[in-house]
């Protein structure tokens, strides 16, 4: 998958929080400044990585989300963990853990997390 400038991340969070949108109605939400040339650009690109589809609605085009939220956020973690922790993910959200400052509630919602993770996968050998 194809990875996102910050300017196309903008675009693609617009679209999976308000759906689909014409470039006029992206424009108005978008959160900071954004000429429309340059953001028919970032349309443009989005659509030929395959990220958007369009359609014609009159004279306009509306823009809807093809990659998913989650598909975008897994591909970017195992960017950040091949970059960064050598590929592992384990190795990443052990870094990510440790730089927290988590409450106790947080560390309780961990326990939590990694417990109904184990019961409900398949045992690994301990090596």
């Amino acid at each position: 998958m194809p990875q996102f400038t910050a300017g196309e991340l903008e675009v693609m969070q617009i679209l999976w929080e308000h759906g689909a949108k014409k470039p006029a109605e992206i424009q108005a939400v978008f959160p900071r400044e954004i000429k429309n040339a340059a953001l028919r650009s970032v349309l443009a690109i989005l659509l030929e990585k395959g990220h958007v589809t369009r359609r014609q609605v009159g004279k306009a085009f509306v823009y809807h989300a093809k990659t998913r939220r989650n598909g975008a956020f897994r591909s970017m973690i195992a960017e950040l963990a091949d970059q960064f922790c050598e590929g592992s993910t384990r190795t990443l959200l052990f870094n990510l853990v440790q730089s927290e400052k988590l409450s106790d509630d947080d560390i309780a919602e961990l326990e939590r997390l990694a417990k109904d993770t184990s019961s409900s996968s398949p045992k690994r050998k301990k090596s």
